[in-house]
């Protein structure tokens, strides 16, 4: 089938960038550790780490609380609703989809101008161009939220899907998170509980990409749609996608809607949150699919 493509609107390229820097209507955004930011970063760029290490979780009001907590730092970034907003980390598979969080966030707050720079922090330092130590002035605003709940999914809302045939729960963790062995990126006992959501479907997020000079680069939507299709779905298909704590979902579900699926929402909790919850079914094992 021919994909209506969805690429450049959520992604950037590096020459694209380039011609955008001087420009006062743009915000540049590092999510990488402050210390790699301090070192170098792109010239204008503002260092939001909070967009990779916060976690939404009931316990602490969940996505009101994240909603507050960004509202709060993105006008102290100056960002508003007319600016043009472009995030990156430092490659699309070492970061774990944290500039794609930090795109879905927005999206999540009601700002859909922003875009993901293809290839990272990694793929501009490769084609050569301009860095610096400078740390940027900014001029706080007023980010007025505009809360968009159809993209999110709660635990309750994921509780009831595993007796939803329609709906796919898709797992995009890496596999020894999938098969219990670890329960978290951050190493195996980080959460009480090991395991999966029970009747989800695992497809490991480093999926969506592939490696040109050692830069890993998102699939073409053509490659991404029959990737897919080849774990079961289809553009009528509705899909849930959670990982540890929405970074790798927020790069899947870019992918998804890059591929022509519309009906995908992100579990922001994802397994912080389902795992610290011993009310909440897990399963155990190994994966069903490749």
């Amino acid at each position: 089938m021919e994909i209506k493509s969805s690429h450049n609107k959520y992604l950037i390229e590096t020459n694209e960038l380039k011609e955008l820097l001087n420009n006062e209507d743009i915000i540049l955004i590092d999510t990488r550790e402050p210390e790699d930011y301090e070192i170098e970063h792109i010239p204008g760029a503002i260092n939001i780490y909070d967009i990779f290490t916060y976690l939404a979780v009931n316990e602490t009001n969940g996505y009101e609380a994240l909603a507050q907590h960004f509202t709060k730092i993105f006008s102290e970034a100056g960002i508003t609703q007319n600016k043009r907003v472009f995030i990156y980390e430092d490659a699309m598979d070492n970061g774990y989809g944290r500039s794609c969080r930090g795109l879905f966030i927005l999206y999540f707050l009601g700002h859909k101008n922003v875009q993901v720079l293809h290839g990272g922090f990694q793929a501009w330092i490769n084609c050569n161009l301009p860095v610096t130590k400078i740390i940027p002035q900014t001029t706080p605003t007023e980010f007025i939220p505009s809360i968009d709940r159809s993209i999110i999914i709660t635990k309750e809302e994921m509780l009831r899907a595993i007796e939803d045939s329609i709906i796919t729960i898709l797992d995009c963790r890496d596999r020894a998170e999938w098969v219990a062995i670890s329960s978290s990126p951050y190493g195996p006992d980080f959460t009480p509980r090991k395991g999966r959501i029970p009747r989800a479907t695992w497809m490991e997020w480093y999926n969506t990409m592939k490696y040109e000079n050692q830069i890993p680069w998102f699939k073409s939507p053509q490659e991404l749609h029959e990737l897919f299709k080849s774990y079961g779905l289809n553009e009528k298909s509705n899909i849930y996608v959670y990982c540890f704590k929405g970074a790798r979902t927020s790069n899947t579900y870019m992918a998804l809607k890059m591929a022509g699926f519309e009906n995908v929402k992100n579990y922001l909790g994802s397994w912080n949150e389902w795992s610290r919850d011993e009310s909440l079914p897990i399963e155990k094992g190994y994966p069903k699919h490749k």
